[in-house]
Parts: structure tokens; sequence; C-alpha cells
């Protein structure tokens, strides 16, 4: 099957799985409550006499398409199913009919592009060797997230997995281009908790009180110091605090202050070593105004590693399909992906689409009321699906 053949296949269906983006879009909903999302996928993929099981670390769906030889490799295709709270703001037909939830991170397409691919992979398993098994994964954007509890449920095993890929909608990057960064490319995010416990009492009294307001804005400006100065070169760092909270007055200290913050780097040992420091420094800066620091790290997704081997087929058999001009290096990013769970356990490659056009107004980033995607991209993704699992899948590297 080559090129050629997959493009044509893809177009055929293109209105079709534009039609399926538009539902997705118009009904989304937020993570660990994919009910009828999951529902959805499922009607369609029995529709097209796929065999696939439900229920799978919550909503999550995952089956197998089985090409000659099932047991000569097995590669695993995952998209994300969740949506945002985010209120959408743009003014299309497919606008979101949830309140306050959007799929304002591209999740849809996402869906879209692996449906899409698992339609036409199954009409042509004539032409590959090994399995496929597909994953639709719930609440990627709540940690813990919804990878680690399908992993739980063996998503990687009966058969095991030999490697995976997942997808994202990229605004950042015009229509017609994927991107790809082999090694180090997202960042582990951790949400840190702060508490600062003391006397609350009267502003006016000084010694009716202990200044939690005080101790807590020197926590920050100590940690944020400490972890600057230790920071070791070559890889990003990020530890920004979002929210502080006292609920006091005028002339009122509160009795506590709660902070909260989020930190990200591209190192395990690093990240640890941080983890200790903010225990440390919390500890003895909140003692010195006779207050307590209670202090809760909820560790996030870790560093997501593309497999250096599975980045250089993506970028061959990509160039092929797209042209080498249309694939782009991309740089570390800090932000945070629960794809990263997966490769943990095995070899990843987690790639980019683009899918913006200024001529057409489509611009707006991720994670904001008017982003939108330009649904031609859909053709694109779908077709970087399929060719990249049939050339590794028919070993042409």
């Amino acid at each position: 099957m080559d090129k050629y053949k997959v493009k044509r296949q893809v177009t055929n269906i293109l209105n079709d799985l534009i039609s399926i983006r538009r539902h997705l879009h118009a009904n989304p909903e937020l993570s660990y409550n994919e009910t009828k999302t999951s529902q959805y996928i499922s009607n369609l993929l029995t529709e097209w006499q796929i065999p696939h099981n439900t229920g799978i670390g919550g909503y999550g769906i995952v089956g197998m398409i089985q090409g000659k030889n099932p047991e000569s490799k097995v590669i695993a295709l995952r998209a994300d199913m969740d949506a945002l709270p985010i209120a959408e703001q743009n003014s299309v037909e497919y606008k979101s009919l949830n309140d306050n939830v959007m799929h304002a991170c591209g999740h849809d397409v996402h869906m879209t592009c692996l449906l899409g691919a698992i339609k036409i992979l199954n009409e042509n398993r004539e032409n590959f060797n090994g399995t496929v098994k597909f994953i639709f994964q719930p609440a990627e954007e709540t940690l813990p997230g919804g990878a680690l509890a399908m992993i739980d449920e063996g998503v990687l095993e009966n058969p095991k997995v030999d490697m995976i890929f997942g997808l994202h909608v990229f605004p950042e990057m015009e229509i017609g281009k994927a991107g790809i960064k082999p090694g180090s490319y997202m960042a582990s995010t951790d949400e840190i908790n702060l508490t600062i416990v003391g006397r609350g009492g009267h502003a006016a009294i000084l010694t009716s009180f202990d200044d939690t307001v005080h101790s807590a804005a020197e926590i920050i400006v100590n940690i944020k110091q400490a972890v600057a100065k230790k920071a070791p070169e070559g890889f990003p760092t990020v530890l920004s605090f979002g929210k502080i909270v006292g609920n006091g007055a005028y002339n009122v200290i509160p009795s506590n202050v709660t902070v909260r913050g989020t930190f990200r780097t591209f190192d395990e040992s690093w990240r640890k070593e941080v983890h200790s420091i903010i225990n440390e420094i919390a500890a003895e800066t909140a003692s010195k105004h006779n207050t307590k620091c209670e202090v809760f790290i909820n560790s996030g997704y870790p560093v997501l590693e593309n497999d250096e081997q599975l980045a250089k087929m993506f970028k061959k058999a990509s160039s092929e399909f797209i042209g080498a001009e249309n694939i782009i290096d991309l740089e570390m990013r800090t932000t945070g992906e629960d794809f990263a769970r997966y490769v943990q356990f095995i070899p990843g490659c987690f790639y980019r689409l683009g899918i913006a056009n200024k001529e057409k107004g489509i611009t707006s980033n991720l994670h904001t009321p008017t982003f939108d995607v330009d649904e031609e991209s859909i053709e694109i993704g779908t077709g970087l699906i399929i060719w990249n699992t049939l050339e590794i899948l028919n070993d042409k590297f």
C-alpha cells in the first residue's frame, strides 16, 4: 500500500471525519466524565465492525486490528478524550453545547485522526504485518491522568506492546507541517501546595498574631531564589506560584495562608532535589516567623522522553509522506503530557501536527476560548498515523 493510496483513502472519508470532529467538539466532556464521548466512539467502532473493549481505566477504549503475522510486532496508537473547563467564544456551527466546557486542546482532533486511521487500517489488514492496538484515553488534563489507570489495567499487555505513538495539535505550526523532538521533549509537572499556619489576630496588635502573610511571602521568595541558584545548566527549570489566598482583611491577619504553584523540569534527579529544597526552606523560613508550613507536592507526569530511534523513523516516514521541508525540529517544551506515563514502560514517540492558518484567522493558542483548527489538518494527521504505522510494521527501516 503506497502513500498515494493512503492519501486517496483518507481524502475519500475526509468529510465524514470532519463531521465526527464537529460532533466531538460540540459535545465536550471534562476529565473522568467522558461517558458520551466513549459511547460515541464505541458506536462508530461497532458500526465499522472493529472489536474493542470499553470501560478501561474509567471511560477508556482499547481495541486491536490484526494484520498478517499478528504476533510479529505490536504498535499502539493513542488519542486523549477529555476537554477543558473553558467557555468557548468561537462563533461556529459546532460550538460547544456544554456550558463552560470546551475542546480547547485539540483532543477532538486527536480522536478523529485516530478513528480515521483505525477505519482505513482495518480495511487494509492484508497490507501490513503485526498488530495495531488503539487506545482512546480519558483524563489527560487532570492529575494523576488517565494513562496510569489504563496501564494498571494492562493496556500495554495481552499482547505486549512494542512501541507507542501519540499525536498532538500545534497552533504554533502552520497546516501542512509536522514536528518532532528526539529525546527529552516535555517537562515533568508537579503541583506545589503550601499551607502556612499560625495565630491570626488584629493587625494593629503586634503581639496578638503570627504574621502568616509575611511568612508566606518570604517562603515563596526564598524557595525561588534557592532553586534558581542551584538549577543545573542545560535544561529549563520552571518554578511559579500562581495562587496565594489569605482571606484576612485590612486589619485582620489570617490564621492560615495557602499557596499554590507548579514546578517543571527535564531531569528526574533534579526534580527530587527540588522537592527536598522546598520542604527544607519552607520549614526553616516558617519557623523564623513562629509559623508552620505544611507542604504537599503532588507529583504529576514524568518527563516525556521520545525514543531516539522511533523519532528518527517518524521523521523519515513523514518526510516521505508530506515532504522533508514540512518536518520541523521542535524545541523542549515546559508543558506536560501524561503520554509520558507510557514511555516509562515502552519506547514511544509523541509528535506535533500543524493546525494554524493565518489566512483563515486560525491562530489562537491551546487552552484559550477562541482555539480552533484548520480542519484540513485532519487529513494530514490521519494520513501520518496510517503511513508511519504501515512503514514500521512492514519493517521499511
